[in-house]
């Protein structure tokens, strides 16, 4: 066993994190840390994609501290055993459910929002008393490097550590005893995660992704629906798993939607946004090659493409076939394909072919028409009349469905997930309410009606 991981095993065994006093120290060192560290994070997060600051301090920053927050606050109740009432045949007998940790817990983090995806788990892990070890992106490896920094002031390390490196040292931390694991990323990868975890029996979280569409009718105001569904495909250069991935819109407005939207994107980064301080970048030159090889002939982008910079363009597709890999495979960048339709229930039904998504968009004024979306398409979340704002109140569970994932987390969800909750009976040892012994003779006759049956 890795050392660090038999030292929060011993850790783990004293009880400590058990404390919520413990757990509520932590989680206000994070979070004093947090606030004097900040332009540190910053930094770390433009050298690795190119982060636009007002970005990475929302989606990185704030969305962590919120998280801390909200957990801090409400630490003490989520804590507290639940009386719940007891049965018949256990009477007189007190009956309570106790959260309690798991134990050591794995998180896996990604590289498109390389701190909060990783802090958010941990931070729940933290609230529920568990030990943690954090491995992030490599992919992302300035983030990483802070990231194993600033572990290390907030936590002791038996308590939370971070171990740095490739995928192989995820494949290794996965051999590892751990009592929960924690994995965001692609769906390819959490089927290996989830592979690797079921060999052990160890319950997993997968927070993955998928082609989250974007359902328009004619009822909408066309301005504000192409502001808010730009806004939201080309946060962080596309590299969001609920970004709308594709929009389809009723053929007379296919024309018009169009222009509005790349009408929407100069007046966001310019004519050439390249030169935008508030357009991310693409992780990387792999990465960006996958991008490039889904284009088709024909696209539109706003400035050009540039591989040494990992600048990729934000760009639009007209009415792709559906058959297209750009409407097979999950894009996660700033390519939006826009498809025409005359009938939303085609368009539903090839929706449906497809893995369940993790975000469904649908923009309308029309109750009838939102309704019908959000019953006939299966996703992880929705968002109605706008895009990926549904993530922010921390009352709503985020999590998938099918492929696009399984779990949830953020406010006290999270603190559900990382919690065993343990069923616990104190039975009185001088009295049996219901004290049926062998041998039963009669006895099911004269207690049939007690139970709510009939005699014969």
């Amino acid at each position: 066993m890795h050392p660090a991981i038999q030292a929060q095993k011993e850790f783990f065994a004293t009880g400590v994190t058990r404390d919520v006093g413990y757990r509520r120290g932590a989680l206000q060192r994070l979070i004093a840390r947090l606030a004097a560290r900040e332009d540190a994070l910053l930094a770390a997060l433009d050298e690795d994609v190119g982060k636009p600051s007002l970005e990475a301090y929302v989606s990185e920053v704030y969305f962590t501290r919120q998280e801390a927050r909200f957990a801090l606050k409400h630490l003490r109740r989520w804590t507290r055993p639940r009386r719940v009432r007891p049965s018949v045949f256990s009477l007189p007998s007190r009956c309570e459910i106790r959260p309690e940790p798991y134990g050591q817990v794995l998180i896996l983090g990604p590289w498109n929002y390389p701190f909060q995806l990783v802090m958010g788990p941990l931070v729940s892990a933290v609230a529920a008393g568990n030990c943690v070890v954090v491995k992030p992106s490599e992919l992302a490896p300035a983030t990483s490097a802070f990231l194993a920094r600033f572990v290390l002031e907030c936590f002791d390390p038996r308590h939370v550590t971070v171990l740095e490196g490739d995928a192989a040292v995820a494949q290794g931390l996965l051999a590892e005893p751990f009592d929960y694991v924690f994995y965001t990323g692609s769906t390819a990868i959490g089927r290996e995660v989830m592979r690797a975890c079921a060999d052990r029996l160890v319950p997993v979280t997968l927070e993955l992704g998928g082609k989250s569409p974007c359902l328009v009718d004619g009822s909408v105001d066309l301005d504000v629906a192409v502001r808010r569904i730009a806004r939201g495909k080309f946060f962080n250069a596309g590299q969001t798993c609920v970004a709308p991935d594709f929009v389809c819109v009723p053929q007379a407005l296919l024309a018009p939607f169009c222009d509005r939207l790349l009408r929407t994107i100069r007046g966001f980064y310019g004519a050439n946004p390249r030169g935008s301080p508030d357009y991310a970048r693409i992780v990387s030159a792999r990465h960006f090659d996958r991008l490039t090889a889904l284009l088709p002939r024909g696209a539109e982008s706003v400035g050009e493409h540039d591989r040494a910079r990992r600048f990729f363009a934000p760009t639009l597709v007209r009415n792709p076939a559906w058959t297209e890999r750009l409407m097979q495979e999950e894009i996660f960048g700033p390519i939006l394909p826009c498809l025409a339709y005359d009938d939303i229930g085609y368009v539903l039904a090839e929706i449906r072919r497809r893995p369940a998504p993790l975000a469904l968009y649908v923009f309308s004024t029309n109750d009838a028409f939102r309704e019908r979306c959000v019953r006939e398409v299966p996703s992880g979340g929705v968002c109605l009349n706008d895009t990926m704002l549904h993530l922010t109140p921390l009352a709503l569970p985020f999590g998938g469905v099918g492929d696009s994932g399984m779990g949830r987390y953020h406010g006290k969800h999270g603190f559900d997930t990382f919690t065993h909750e343990r069923s616990v009976m104190r039975r009185s040892p001088r009295f049996d309410f219901f004290g049926v012994l062998p041998p039963y003779g009669r006895v099911l006759e004269r207690i049939k009606p007690f139970l709510g049956g009939r005699r014969r």
